[in-house]
């Protein structure tokens, strides 16, 4: 019964949908207050049936029900509770459940919470969120029903994917959804707004809240996801480019040009038309990513989906959410007004030029990631990847941090040039005594990771500069904020130029007792030992590492899953203070030895250590910007 109470709470969320859409055409036409009055209940009420729904799904993959086909697909009765849970979303239906629960709680909170925005503009935003979570309901109840019942319930389940056993799934997927669906948010605001021709400081107050909380959860969610491929995969890399990683990446980038439109917008009334169509992009982009995702064009570890058909009914929703939003656009673009004007030198300028170069970066991984696609379908295999990624994207977003440094250094309205420069003293100092060290101790390197270096050198000072002079005490903690997130995006760049100039790598095969070098690093291979775990069987290596007078043990392991059947690579990492030792196992060859792959990896935990801090950068802000709101 747990699973028809969950179908049945789907529906009537979708019925509920549609009648907030019917509510907020008939009070913007002019209907009485009570149409107006009944717009938020029925949004708060929308988005309590969708949890439920949610709820109910979790409830029946706890409980192990065979005879529902999503758990047998994606769990069976040996799993731990925790990848139960988990696997609730470790699929294409779950996920899809999870996304539009979001929505509807979303749409909830802003039906709450939100008092400050002109009234019309609440209607009209509340009947654009339930627009977009009415397509999600149909493409849930019609195409991919997760409480969809078999004929006669199986013994037990397939199992999840090994790859996602894994308590990152529990994490990471959860965090991206809110950041996509905070993003909807904002395009809900975004529509509303050109409905009714009220695009202006209230506006952008009411949306930006939504836009830094999207901002911090895609931050998490990707840092996280980074990480996790980092040590579940075993292939020794934080990035590679990956068509999903890319749609991560994507709503990121153009979220954070529209996180920083918004503010100007919000204390200075100005960028009225960019902070619209950022809004418009930014959810564009999250669209784009659920399309990749789920319409199998893709093969990966990444995609849900293998059912062109589903990605069809995804590509059509995102040609009516995002055409109907450019049209609007188009429609009443002239309506809206320039508010306040600005010097080409000045902090908004800066602002300006930050989001041109976002978008150039955007539109090079747009193109890089659906080029091969375009090519496939007219019969022609290519591969676009890292080479093409690190060359054109790279030097923009190297030019990119040199202005961050210098944006926080501006006046607001209008500065001089001169004083610009004499303010970025310092930084400039930073990085060029960086570059000077870097030519005198390092060995040579590529420019790209030298130039990163030096100019993480000059961001971290500049990024510490508003707080020069200052009582910290009395400090708003928006502009701590500012100072941890630039901060962070220097510490991050740090340990990305670290990673690509000083990394080591040993490709050997080892019998018991002998060693290799890696790094600093004499790695001995001890032998093989047989270990069980909960559902998987494994071989693990007993490695001893020593530099001078320190010893560490790592036991990277080979693991068989037999459901469903997988092998996969388990990683063996130790981080110390400067840096990781990465090994993993790989095969017997035959003659007693066994194939190992070592890394050393000078700094490379800077990079998630970096995102850390943009993450929470971001909270400072929003906690900053709540209690200003409050006082």
């Amino acid at each position: 019964m747990m699973a028809e109470a969950g179908l049945a709470a789907l529906w009537l969320a979708a019925a509920l949908a549609a009648l907030q859409i019917a509510l907020g055409a008939l009070a913007l036409r002019g209907g009485d207050g009570t149409v107006a009055a009944a717009i938020r209940p029925v949004a708060i009420v929308q988005g309590l049936l969708v949890a439920v729904a949610m709820a109910a799904l979790i409830a029946v993959f706890v409980a192990s029900d065979m005879s529902v086909k999503l758990v047998v697909e994606n769990s069976n009765s040996a799993k731990p509770l925790i990848y139960k849970v988990a696997g609730a979303w470790g699929n294409h239906e779950g996920s899809m459940l999870l996304w539009v629960t979001i929505l509807g709680l979303a749409g909830a909170g802003v039906a709450t919470l939100e008092r400050r925005v002109a009234e019309r503009t609440l209607i009209a935003t509340l009947a654009a969120q339930a627009a977009i979570a009415l397509g999600f309901y149909a493409f849930l109840l019609f195409a991919s029903n997760p409480f969809a019942r078999l004929p006669v319930a199986a013994p037990d389940g397939l199992g999840l994917n090994p790859l996602l056993q894994d308590p990152g799934l529990a994490f990471h997927p959860p965090t991206l959804y809110l950041g996509y669906v905070g993003l909807s948010v904002a395009f809900s605001f975004a529509v509303g707004a050109l409905v009714t021709r009220d695009v202006g400081p209230a506006f952008a107050r009411a949306m930006r809240p939504w836009v830094l909380g999207a901002w911090i959860f895609l931050t998490l969610g990707i840092t996280a996801g980074s990480y996790w491929a980092y040590y579940e995969l075993g292939w020794g890399g934080w990035w590679f480019w990956d068509p999903v990683e890319n749609a991560s990446l994507m709503p990121w980038l153009a979220a954070t040009a529209l996180l920083h439109s918004v503010s100007v917008l919000a204390t200075r009334d100005g960028l009225r038309a960019w902070t619209v169509m950022l809004a418009v992009v930014a959810f564009s982009m999250s669209m784009i990513g659920t399309f990749i995702v789920r319409s199998g064009l893709l093969t990966s570890v990444h995609a849900f989906a293998v059912d062109p058909t589903r990605g069809t009914f995804i590509l059509v929703l995102l040609c009516l959410y995002v055409g109907g939003a450019l049209a609007l656009f188009g429609a009443r673009v002239g309506t809206v007004r320039q508010g306040t004007t600005f010097e080409p030198v000045s902090r908004e300028g800066g602002l300006v030029l930050n989001n041109l170069l976002l978008s150039v970066i955007l539109g090079i991984v747009l193109i890089g990631t659906f080029y091969p696609m375009v090519a496939q379908a007219f019969g022609r295999q290519l591969s676009v990847g890292p080479p093409f990624f690190n060359r054109a994207a790279g030097p923009v977003a190297l030019l990119l941090v040199a202005f961050m440094a210098a944006g926080p250094l501006i006046r607001w309205r209008r500065d001089s040039g001169q004083a610009v420069i004499a303010r970025l003293t310092w930084p400039i100092a930073a990085a060029a005594f960086a570059g000077a060290a870097l030519v005198v101790f390092a060995l040579p390197m590529n420019p790209l990771p030298f130039a990163g270096i030096a100019l993480a050198t000059g961001l971290a000072v500049a990024s510490v500069a508003p707080l020069w002079k200052r009582n910290l005490a009395r400090t708003p903690l928006f502009t701590w904020g500012m100072v941890v997130a630039h901060l962070g995006i220097a510490v991050s760049l740090a340990g990305m130029a670290c990673d690509a100039a000083f990394t080591s790598e040993r490709l050997i095969a080892l019998r018991a007792g002998e060693s290799a070098r890696v790094g600093p690093y004499s790695v001995r291979f001890d032998g093989i030992t047989p270990v069980i775990g909960d559902t998987w069987s494994a071989l693990e290596a007993r490695l001893t590492a020593t530099r001078g007078d320190d010893t560490l043990v790592l036991r990277p392991q080979s693991r068989f899953f037999a459901q469903p059947p997988t092998t996969t690579n388990e990683s063996a990492i130790a981080t110390v203070l400067d840096g990781q030792l990465y090994t993993v196992l790989g095969q017997a060859d035959g003659t007693g030895r066994w194939q190992m792959r070592f890394w050393w990896k000078p700094f490379v935990t800077l990079i998630w250590l970096g995102g850390a801090l943009v993450a929470l950068g971001g909270l400072l802000s929003l906690v900053g910007r709540l209690r200003k709101r409050r006082g």
